[in-house]
């Protein structure tokens, strides 16, 4: 059998000596490529000497090894798109920045994709309280871990990750070169999934997992959802089914059989009728709605007495009707939740979430993304590619 190694350096006429479990080993690890390429050359360094194969490969992994070391404790320089103010698109530049070292618990990443949300937009109009200028949006990252800090063992350097990153924050928040972030809201990218697909997961996904800890749904109870074809319906469907909850979405009828494909029981046609849609399938209402679809008051007739409603963009102090409890929910609490963030990984793994088409931004282009999340781009969520 011919090891991965064999042929490593690249040279029909070099005949590495060892076919080693040991390089086969380092060439699988993270940083592979790297330590192939710097094993050649010093194998050129010293003549060519043949039978010295794997020397030159352990010591290019001490050398990488040690290099890593000393970057994690030295400031790098990136760029960053940045709301130089307050306002409209025309407020957002691609500006030049230095990241600290990652200190205990934390990692810093090598971003290659970060995602575009509605939140992105709130930090610039209206603003977030005490922040008016050099603001980085960005929740959502996904990328390279670039150096770890102390007490940190469950990543490494060379990882393919994704983060859950809180812009409200003195650096900000993911649509950079490259974050520091806490390790416990980092897990590793899914299998088979682009890093630009991952990136899209998070933010989104821990609504889900938030929303039903909210509501405290049991096994056999009934959650409504709607704006069923959207992403975080997608997502809440799905891990609502793991837990035995039922499930009753709506959906316009192109729709209803992709609504029903995530693991929706019942789905009802989208439109102004939502609550009498749902009261014809269920006379006795549902014990939670999930408002993906921002419907308000005119859906709490679908709701029983007592039931809850959790609506996902705020609510103010409106009042509810029939003891419904009103639950507004927010993620910047639960992005350190490691637990959940490995449950969206491992169902994405599972095939239990599928990641939508991404469109990719350049950085300089992050005006342009922005518009397009707010037209609704058919070709899928904007995606900013580092």
């Amino acid at each position: 059998m011919t090891s991965k190694a064999k042929d490593s350096y690249g040279s029909e006429a070099v005949e590495p000596g060892a076919e080693t479990q040991e390089q086969d080993r380092l060439l699988d690890s993270t940083r592979g490529d790297k330590i192939r390429r710097r094993a050649y050359e010093i194998y050129l360094e010293r003549g060519s000497e043949p039978g010295r194969e794997l020397e030159d490969w352990l010591q290019a992994e001490r050398e990488l090894t040690t290099d890593a070391d000393q970057s994690s404790n030295r400031p790098l320089a990136g760029k960053a798109v940045t709301y130089k103010a307050l306002g409209g698109p025309e407020v957002i530049e691609y500006v030049e920045r230095t990241v600290r070292a990652p200190a205990a618990g934390e990692v810093r990443i090598e971003v290659k994709a970060a995602a575009v949300n509605p939140a992105d937009l709130m930090f610039r109009d209206p603003g977030w309280p005490n922040m008016t200028s050099n603001i980085v949006p960005g929740m959502d990252a996904a990328g390279v871990i670039e150096s770890v800090g102390p007490g940190v063992s469950r990543l490494h350097p060379g990882q393919k990750v994704i983060a859950a990153v809180n812009p409200v924050r003195p650096e900000g928040g993911a649509q950079a070169q490259h974050i520091v972030v806490p390790a416990a809201s980092v897990v590793p990218v899914p299998e088979g999934v682009s890093l630009a697909q991952a990136s899209i997961l998070l933010l989104t996904g821990l609504t889900a997992p938030n929303a039903l800890q909210i509501t405290a749904l049991k096994k056999g109870q009934i959650l409504a959802v709607s704006g069923g074809a959207g992403l975080l319906a997608q997502y809440a469907i799905a891990a609502a089914k793991r837990q035995g909850i039922k499930v009753i979405a709506d959906a316009n009828p192109a729709d209803a059989e992709l609504v029903r494909g995530y693991g929706a029981d019942i789905v009802v046609e989208r439109g102004p009728g939502f609550a009498k849609a749902i009261r014809r399938e269920l006379p006795n209402g549902v014990d939670a709605l999930l408002d993906t679809a921002s419907l308000g008051e005119e859906s709490f007739g679908a709701i029983r007495d007592g039931g809850i409603y959790i609506p996902v963009r705020g609510w103010g102090d409106k009042p509810a009707e029939r003891g419904i409890k009103i639950k507004p929910m927010t993620v910047s609490g639960v992005l350190e939740r490691t637990e959940w963030l490995e449950l969206l990984r491992n169902m994405v793994a599972a095939g239990e979430i599928k990641l939508r088409a991404v469109e990719e931004y350049a950085p300089t282009k992050a005006a342009d993304a922005q518009r397009a999340l707010v037209a609704g781009s058919p070709r899928g969520r904007p995606v900013i590619l580092f």
